[in-house]
């Protein structure tokens, strides 16, 4: 979940390892520090911008590795934050992930005579390369050495005080990919920092170990020999990695949202409500065969797996199960693999819980197909095919245009699947011809942002809040209650409307908000009882729905937000925009760090 940037060629190293970390941040923000040959390692506790305050202005060199921390062993300190070096300074290390067995290495070590200064798992890493460069090894004979002692997941770049033109990388479980430019390499967590300087990446995979220098990269298997890996052309561009006038990147990618559908409907959707998707032509034979499907994911992507859930029950026919991917991965593994698919839904395609679940049901022959946003990421890899979002990069912690992005090529896949199963009808011609209308629906609900913002200010100190939907909108609550709870801190809860007389009724007072989605669906009725039994116990109450029940939820709830009329089906894709507007405008109310909540980090690479 940590950031790792890393640069070896002709050229100072320092600018490109700040404005990395700073590219980087999202995906960790506890400190920052950043070691470079020849003149030595800072390190600062906070933002990356206390790090580059705290760089002297001559610190040049023409290699360096650098991180910025989520913190997992030990506190957010300058002390724990990396890059780490061993008792004798003949390497620094900088690490994302978890070393299990890290207690029992330290001991070992300790008794032979070592000590530490750090909180940290990381630490253990460098004391044990340390040890080997000092014996004599070369920096990668010594790197690999180490890693054969320890369990857990790792992605790493190490350095040598007597190596200084060399970097050394390996993967076991956490991203990273190696940038290829005339007379530099460059290595990072992701593909973001990496856009100013080339579009040539090469991705590492889990037991990788490669040797960077200048002019070359050498990719190593840890069991031995070397390994093959192709080069892949980035298509991002540096523009939609920034944020291009807006406030937030969070806000930028919400207002992104009608061009993200459009992007991942192109070339998919035809006009006659037809689907082409490309990506699957090697899983038509299981998706044919699919008396079952389990979709999994975590966070927002396994909401987004329940939108899809029900629509490919609706349209296809197929039953489906969603289960989240921390669970499956450690539950008895009952799903066949003679008529049971696995999709699995990630932004980043490293989330380790959903690749963990992917290797699992490819483990008892499970055919699989990834939902994913980043060409090359390891799900993309892994399963047996993968269908994209094209979504661009996605900067801000909390997803949102992804999200839609997720949704929008499920949608399809449930329309292909209709027509693989010979399930095509009116209805499902009338859905496909809405989903083509849906970019021009997102602006139009957009739009709405202003009197959005004013919402925010009206609500912006309540206890608390659930929201509720039924059916097709209970995982549009769920996701509505995720994303105030992200970024503005307030305690939210998602709840089907029907669960609420259940119990969680109990907590409604004065200071607590509802939030009911209730569009002219076929569950309108039901929703608009249960936003009755919220208002009748004096809680504060928001509607959201269509423009026929406008004028009629106006007389019950406090505030109504209006989307615009469209298929059923397609509602759930319009009533997540204004939560997602009101939980942003909520947080940058209450003074939120709203692209970096605390404690959160974009891509979950840790158990």
């Amino acid at each position: 979940m940590c950031g790792i940037v890393g640069y070896v060629g002709k050229k100072n190293a320092t600018p490109f390892l700040l404005d990395g970390l700073h590219a980087l941040e999202y995906r960790g923000y506890d400190s920052a520090g950043l070691y470079v040959a020849g003149k030595g390692a800072v390190k600062r506790a906070g933002k990356v911008a206390a790090l580059t305050a705290a760089v002297p202005s001559d610190f040049y060199g023409t290699a360096g590795i650098a991180h910025t921390r989520w913190a997992t062993h030990g506190a957010p300190t300058e002390t724990n934050a990396h890059p780490h070096t061993d008792e004798g300074g003949s390497v620094w290390l900088v690490h994302n992930g978890i070393i299990e067995n890290y207690a029992e290495l330290a001991a070992e070590l300790h008794a032979g005579g070592a000590t530490f200064k750090t909180e940290t798992d990381s630490e253990v890493l460098a004391a044990l390369v340390g040890k080997e460069v000092r014996a004599g090894q070369t920096l990668e004979d010594a790197v690999a050495c180490a890693l054969s002692r320890v369990r857990g997941t790792y992605g790493l770049a190490v350095m040598s005080v007597t190596e200084p033109e060399k970097i050394v990388v390996a993967r076991l479980g956490s991203p990273l990919l190696i940038g290829v430019a005339h007379g530099a390499r460059f290595v990072a967590s992701d593909a973001t920092p990496l856009l100013p300087h080339t579009r040539e990446v090469v991705y590492l995979e889990d037991g990788d170990l490669a040797v960077l220098t200048p002019d070359a990269h050498v990719v190593h298997r840890l069991d031995g020999g070397t390994a093959t890996r192709a080069s892949a052309h980035l298509d991002w561009s540096v523009e939609a990695a920034e944020k291009n006038g807006q406030e937030h990147f969070m806000l930028k990618e919400m207002l992104e949202i009608p061009e993200t559908i459009e992007r991942a409907l192109a070339g998919r959707l035809g006009k006659d409500g037809t689907v082409t998707l490309g990506g699957v032509k090697d899983m038509r034979a299981p998706l044919r065969g699919a008396r079952r499907i389990v979709l999994t994911g975590c966070g927002s992507a396994a909401y987004s797996a329940q939108i899809g859930a029900t629509l490919i029950e609706r349209f296809a026919g197929i039953p489906c199960e969603v289960v989240l991917a921390s669970e499956l991965r450690y539950r008895p593994f009952l799903i066949d693999p003679k008529d049971t698919v696995l999709i699995a839904v990630s932004q980043s395609g490293e989330t380790l819980d959903t690749l963990e679940a992917v290797r699992e049901a490819k483990r008892h022959g499970v055919p699989t197909l990834g939902i994913v946003n980043v060409v090359g990421s390891t799900i993309s890899r892994e399963t047996d095919a993968s269908i994209y979002l094209h979504a661009g990069p996605e900067i801000s912690v909390a997803t949102t245009k992804a999200f839609i992005g997720q949704a929008t090529v499920l949608a399809l896949l449930a329309l292909s699947l209709a027509e693989t199963h010979d399930q095509t009808n009116d209805e499902t011609r009338a859905f496909a011809r809405e989903l083509g209308r849906s970019p021009s629906l997102a602006r139009a609900t957009l739009s709405a942002r202003d009197s959005i913002a004013t919402l925010a200010q009206k609500y912006a100190n309540v206890s608390g809040a659930f929201f509720l939907g039924r059916g097709a909108e209970t995982p549009i609550a769920f996701e509505g209650a995720l994303k105030l709870k992200e970024v503005s801190y307030i305690h939210a809860e998602g709840y089907p409307a029907g669960e609420m007389k259940h119990g969680p009724i109990a907590l409604l007072d004065p200071e607590f908000l509802v939030v009911a989605l209730a569009p002219g669906d076929a569950l309108f009725e039901k929703m608009r009882s249960n936003l009755q039994e919220a208002a009748a116990r004096g809680c504060r109450t928001i509607a959201v729905t269509t423009p026929e029940h406008q004028e009629e939820l106006a007389r019950l709830a406090d505030d109504v937000i209006v989307i615009p009329k469209t298929h059923e089906a397609l509602l759930p894709f319009l009533t997540v925009l204004p939560l997602q507007l009101f939980a942003y405008e909520v947080a940058k109310a209450r003074g939120c760090h709203i692209d970096q909540p605390r404690n959160l980090a974009k891509s979950v690479t840790v158990e």
